[in-house]
């Protein structure tokens, strides 16, 4: 239920006029794992004398993921331990959560025919196959006369909430954040009242009371989400949110050092809605209001959770991007590098063999945890798209698969950003230094060593570029550079001036078209 720092506002009016009432309503939960702060439960247990709820492990998702041999997805334990509280949350307020294994196009009208609701209740999915999903459901629903009802509950702002002077979608961060800012107002971000209402939730009838699916029952094996020491649920998300109140002020100062714990680590959170987005954006936005040492690092994060919704516009209005294709039409031309060499290439970034340290501990950290710092997925991508001529949806796919926060709208806005072929993306010609970013970022090497500690060894004057450090400091440290029998680090796979230079080929010949 609601945090100790996040104190319930009063409702002045409402975003939403339902202008009826339902004997009997389901809460469709998805991308909000949580029963605080929850527009459609709020709507429903308003307006309903009866409401069930209702997750749903979506074949249409999951499989594809067992196809791709993505069966230790740690994202499956996260849900999981993250639904078992949802559960015990509902059912301690007489009501419960009842969990599927199937297709949601399928199971919900069929549930909803078997409890008898006349509405089922859910928030706003922004993906295009999210979109067509509940096109079909909505079908489904209406020809058996049920409504289906949803809300704004992942963004503070959507759609077309936010534009231009000329009534246009921004495609430029920078104003269209200015313009977010003029319009936020206290009412958009105050949480949505859940306990006054509770009363109305109904206790799971026999039929649907079972047991949560193990991991197995879903196709998929253990993953090593419990190493990770990730904390789910609510419960986790408010812990972690209240240690980052604590360090907010050094957010901007902190967020860009790897080796420093200077991130919120909420973004899978606000992935699956353990947290709500408004209970972020209120803190940050009041702390910047209020002014005092807490204000500098709030205004950098509030600029995050902005970034946040921008990418989601971006979506909803230029839904081309879902479907593999640039922001910008013209950089679908690029050529990208021969085949067989782009897949060596490939092969090497993900193992984390390109011979640049901060690179590799990047994908390493990635690999083992699901996680990967922000200024790490700008470098990494960086790396993969124009020190390495591969194209940059290889990229994306890579970590849409790895990353326990996947988010599409982010990942592929970051990733476009990087290739320089998004929306205020960084202009082509600029291009990261894999070098200069691992001495600015982590000057004395500790990321690098916590992952690569066949590098431990090794003065910080070396470690960024190990190819650099004499024979004599090399052998002293252990480290063995090649590819041979008995070498335990590559040498680059590329030099990066080289690579510059052919990369601003590759970029040119399309801008000059």
């Amino acid at each position: 239920m609601p945090n100790s720092r996040t104190p319930l506002l009063p409702a002045a009016r409402l975003p939403y006029r339902i202008e009826r009432r339902f004997a009997r309503g389901l809460v469709w939960f998805r991308r909000d794992l949580r029963a605080d702060d929850h527009a459609a439960l709020h709507y429903a247990l308003m307006h309903c004398q009866q409401v069930w709820c209702v997750f749903v492990f979506d074949r249409e998702i999951l499989d594809p993921l067992c196809a791709r041999g993505l069966r230790a997805d740690r994202r499956i334990d996260f849900l999981l331990q993250s639904l078992a509280p949802l559960r015990a949350t509902l059912e301690q307020a007489g009501g419960g959560l009842i969990v599927l294994h199937d297709t949601a196009r399928d199971a919900l009208p069929k549930l909803a025919r078997g409890l008898e609701v006349e509405a089922v209740f859910t928030n706003h999915d922004y993906e295009p196959a999210a979109n067509a999903r509940d096109a079909a459901v909505r079908e489904a629903l209406a020809a058996d006369s049920r409504d289906f009802l949803t809300f704004k509950d992942q963004v503070v702002f959507e759609a077309s909430e936010i534009l231009t002077g000329q009534g246009g979608p921004f495609s430029v961060f920078t104003p269209y954040k200015n313009a977010w800012l003029r319009t936020v107002q206290p009412f958009d971000l105050r949480p949505y009242p859940i306990e006054p209402y509770l009363g109305a939730l109904a206790p799971v009838p026999r039929q649907w009371q079972h047991a949560l699916p193990s991991r197995h029952d879903l196709g998929f094996a253990e993953s090593n989400l419990a190493e990770v020491a990730m904390p789910t649920g609510s419960d986790g998300a408010h812990a972690l949110f209240d240690e980052f109140l604590d360090r907010i002020g050094d957010y901007g100062k902190l967020r860009d050092f790897p080796a420093t714990r200077g991130p919120s680590y909420l973004s899978v959170h606000l992935r699956f809605g353990t947290i709500s987005i408004r209970t972020l954006a209120r803190a940050a936005h009041e702390a910047v209001l209020r002014g005092g040492a807490d204000a500098p690092g709030a205004a950098v994060w509030l600029s995050e959770l902005i970034w946040r919704d921008f990418y989601f516009m971006i979506l909803h209005h230029h839904p081309r991007v879902a479907a593999g294709k640039s922001f910008h039409p013209e950089y679908d031309q690029l050529r990208w590098i021969d085949h067989a060499t782009g897949e060596r290439y490939f092969e090497a970034w993900c193992a984390a063999q390109t011979g640049y340290p901060l690179v590799d501990a990047a994908m390493l950290q990635i690999a083992q945890s699901g996680y990967m710092h922000n200024r790490l997925r700008m470098v990494a991508a960086s790396f993969l798209i124009k020190d390495l001529g591969v194209d940059w949806r290889r990229g994306e796919q890579y970590f849409a698969d790895q990353l326990n926060d996947f988010d599409f709208s982010a990942n592929n806005g970051g990733w476009q950003w990087a290739a320089s072929t998004g929306c205020d993306a960084q202009p082509y010609f600029r291009i990261f230094n894999p070098v200069t970013q691992s001495e600015k970022f982590d000057p004395e090497g500790r990321f690098i060593r916590k992952y690569l500690p066949v590098l431990a060894k090794l003065p910080p004057k070396y470690i960024h570029a190990p190819w650099t450090a004499p024979a004599h400091v090399l052998a002293e440290a252990g480290v063995r550079l090649g590819d041979q029998p008995g070498d335990n680090y590559p040498r680059p796979l590329v030099q990066h001036d080289v690579a510059r230079g052919e990369t601003l080929l590759r970029y040119g010949a399309v801008k000059g078209k």
